[in-house]
């Protein structure tokens, strides 16, 4: 009598996280100044915010194109895309993570990352002060 033998399954990879797949594509299209920035707690529209800097209008919509192609590869679709006609800044929508491609003096002026890194720096002091008073 022969024991049937169990049948394995090959191992399955971990799916790539949409914020890895992202940072890839802006790695891969060779965007400048790449911050992520964990905005949970923030606000309720994402948990993540990705800002790049492309070098031309024509740059920052390539750039934008890729994050694109490479979220619909991993099977994911952007809920949308914004600004990509005049290329100075493409926002990015997949829900979770919004990504915001710029140009430098575009990105200068609007200093996203400033917004949301101060109310993040400050959670984290009110925090830290709540803890220390325990």
């Amino acid at each position: 009598m022969t024991i049937p033998r169990k049948r394995t399954r090959p191992a399955r990879r971990p799916q790539p996280s949409l914020e890895s797949i992202v940072t890839a594509a802006l790695e891969d299209m060779k965007a400048t100044e790449i911050k992520v920035l964990d905005v949970r707690g923030l606000t309720d529209i994402a948990d993540t915010m990705i800002v790049a800097s492309g070098h031309s209008d024509r740059h920052v919509r390539a750039i934008a194109e890729r994050v694109v192609e490479r979220v619909k590869q991993a099977g994911s679709r952007p809920l949308g895309l914004e600004g990509e006609r005049e290329g100075e800044w493409v926002l990015v929508d997949l829900n979770d993570v919004i990504v915001h491609v710029m140009l430098p003096r575009v990105r200068e002026l609007y200093g996203l990352e400033h917004l949301w890194e101060q109310p993040a720096a400050h959670a984290s002091r009110r925090i830290a002060g709540r803890r220390s008073r325990e």
